[in-house]
């Protein structure tokens, strides 16, 4: 029998309170186990944005951000170092953004294929739109090939676990303004050939968020063999 997932859409949400949130949720199922009482945790997958910030993950750098922070707080970015794995990255309007926060315990006790999952659903997301999305070996997250020389990165990964039940997760980019990418080193990687891209701008034209959410939903349900069913919104 399949894992039941709620849907919850926290729309436009800053990012603190959001991590905040998760936390609560991580926190709650953390204590069940404990418990002993498996059967009452419930998975979630929040779906959302954030007001422009940049987040600094557990193995990043503040010289990877390059503006100084007064110069982020008089642009209204703001700037935040949290728990996730990974290195610098923009959050900001035009992207979803996707916080599963399941109880690994109950499904596979493997980090690194829960990674490659997440990024299993956005490949295969990206064909629907007969876009080839790729992995490279060494850089976490989700590249569209070379066109004619740089990979474009359209999806950031980054993730916590605690006792198995996973929080933060992946950013992906609709209709992102890639000029805030320009104030920092994204992800880290400085490597020439590197650069980000979004879904608009590779197809040429606006692509619905709630049709980029539906399509996600679907392909997360075949490739974590789950079910999910929709909350309310907020």
């Amino acid at each position: 029998m399949r894992q039941e997932v709620l849907l919850e859409n926290w729309g436009s949400i800053p990012y603190q309170e959001a991590r905040s949130r998760q936390q609560t949720i991580l926190d709650e199922i953390v204590a069940l186990k404990r418990q002993g009482n498996p059967s009452a945790i419930r998975h979630r997958i929040i779906v959302c944005s954030h007001p422009p910030v940049f987040t600094i993950g557990k193995s990043g750098s503040m010289d990877h951000l390059l503006i100084s922070e007064e110069q982020a707080e008089n642009e209204h970015i703001e700037v935040y170092k949290t728990n996730r794995g990974g290195d610098i990255t923009f959050h900001g309007p035009g992207q979803l953004v996707v916080y599963p926060i399941l109880d690994l315990d109950q499904l596979f006790t493997d980090v690194h294929r829960y990674i490659r999952s997440l990024e299993e659903v956005i490949i295969r997301m990206l064909a629907d739109y007969r876009l080839e999305g790729k992995r490279l070996p060494a850089y976490t997250g989700v590249w569209l090939e070379p066109v004619p020389d740089d990979w474009r990165k359209i999806c950031a990964i980054g993730v916590h676990l605690s006792r198995w039940v996973t929080m933060h997760g992946l950013a992906f980019n609709i209709a992102t303004d890639l000029v805030y990418f320009d104030k920092i080193i994204p992800c880290g990687i400085s490597e020439a050939g590197k650069g980000v891209t979004s879904l608009e701008r590779e197809l040429q034209h606006p692509v619905p968020r709630e049709e980029v959410i539906d399509k996600l939903i679907t392909h997360f349900e075949t490739v974590f063999e789950v079910s999910i069913n929709y909350g309310e919104k907020n």
